[in-house]
């Protein structure tokens, strides 16, 4: 435990793991929110690709904020804030995604749910990157979940 504020929230090795797991567990449950809007509006719309999955993508990134800053990086974060940071990292990954998975179903022809996701799967690893080391890197374990676990009050 170091005399700095900000070296003191630092997560160690455990809960890094903790983290990575809980982040994947919380992003399992974001896809699953994702395809099945994916699937309903496929269903219902018969809509090309890009807008089931840009709206499905809405979706499971709000599911995703919300689950991951109060359970895996138990921030304390101002939300605006955070959540414009995160709307950055998709104001990058949501046109190359877009672009990239209308470009395998449509010129490539392959299947729409491989696409999603393998889409999906790059999604999780880049913005958890994202996250651990942007949005929540100096407010990790500054919520009341974490104060109550350390045992402050």
């Amino acid at each position: 435990m170091g005399s700095d504020k900000k070296d003191y929230y630092q997560p160690d090795a455990h809960e890094t793991k903790i983290q990575i797991i809980k982040f994947f567990l919380f992003s399992v449950s974001a896809g699953i929110v994702e395809t099945l809007s994916f699937t309903f509006l496929k269903i219902i719309t018969k809509w090309s690709y890009w807008p089931c999955y840009l709206i499905a993508l809405v979706l499971s990134v709000l599911w995703n904020f919300t689950l991951n800053r109060e359970f895996t990086f138990k921030s304390a974060n101002n939300v605006p804030k955070a959540m414009f940071q995160v709307f950055l990292f998709y104001c990058v990954f949501t046109p190359c995604s877009t672009w990239w998975g209308d470009a395998l179903t449509k010129g490539a022809g392959w299947n729409d749910y491989l696409v999603l996701f393998f889409t999906m799967a790059i999604n999780l690893s880049t913005e958890y990157l994202y996250d651990r080391f942007v949005v929540y890197r100096d407010s990790m374990n500054t919520n009341r979940r974490a104060i109550k676990e350390r045992g402050e009050k």
